[in-house]
């Protein structure tokens, strides 16, 4: 018997838990800014996040290391003030939680108090306990991460699948337990075997979310430029791509440049 469907005005942690009880996956996109995370929102997305994904998409870095405190600070506030419907969950950067607890708990403070996120994301499972623990602890709602962690990509050197060996993916299981009894509202689990996803999310009753884990999860995420086709160079198996915008903005770039050079542009009824 299929379950109807809650029609939610605003997504909260609890809403997320109550859809996957119900059934319901979760869709979930990336925003930097406060012009697409109107758009997104608008368009009735259950989760933005605001991803240190914007130290690549937005400043052209190599890696999601180089993006600060106050850079995510400032992409978060964007978003916020062009959210009416979605929960926003703000990334911490690298450096701003794993190595002293209370620093990650100052951390996440400034983003809740600065920004006006709804709550944060971290990656890593026992070797932050005590962080998100500590985070946990002042009330501010924690989604975890596990599988590839970006943030650890010179630990790894590589972006390939984790957990593929049975080790890591009985770590990763542990960890995601171990998210759920801390109390962590939801997990993102990136690049690894749709199996093990699945397991993963049927151990645990909290949502998880994926990135490159198959369709046995909870939900869903995707990186906004990469699923439109504007970042048209990245193209792992886990993405499709719902535009092309890349070659479409390039056509139109193009022809406002031929109607200036040609006098087309302005016209007579495009002037005062």
């Amino acid at each position: 018997m299929s379950v109807a469907k809650k029609k939610y005005k605003r997504i909260t942690t609890k809403s997320l838990v109550e859809m996957k009880a119900n059934g319901e996956k979760i869709s979930m996109l990336t925003a930097y800014d406060y012009t697409m995370a109107k758009i997104v929102d608008g368009a009735g997305i259950d989760v933005i996040l605001v991803g240190d994904s914007a130290s690549n998409v937005m400043a052209g870095h190599e890696t999601t290391l180089p993006i600060t405190l106050n850079e995510m600070i400032y992409h978060a506030s964007s978003v916020v003030r062009a959210v009416e419907r979605s929960l926003v969950v703000v990334d911490l950067p690298f450096g701003s939680y794993q190595s002293d607890p209370k620093e990650a708990l100052r951390s996440a403070i400034r983003i809740m108090k600065e920004s006006g996120g709804h709550s944060i994301k971290v990656e890593g499972g026992k070797e932050i306990k005590e962080s998100i623990k500590r985070i946990l602890n002042a009330g501010i709602p924690v989604m975890g991460h596990l599988g590839l962690t970006p943030q650890s990509i010179y630990k790894f050197g590589t972006y390939t699948v984790r957990a593929k060996e049975e080790e890591e993916a009985e770590k990763l299981l542990e960890d995601a337990l171990m998210l759920e009894r801390l109390g962590c509202f939801a997990l993102v689990l990136e690049k690894v075997p749709a199996a093990l996803a699945e397991r993963v999310a049927k151990s645990i009753t909290i949502p998880v979310i994926g990135i490159g884990a198959g369709g046995g999860v909870d939900g869903q995420v995707l990186v906004t430029h990469d699923m439109l086709g504007m970042t048209h160079e990245f193209n792992p198996r886990f993405l499709r791509r719902y535009l092309d915008l890349y070659s479409e903005m390039t056509s139109a770039f193009k022809n406002y440049i031929a109607d200036v050079k040609s006098k087309d542009f302005p016209s007579e009824k495009e002037q005062y």
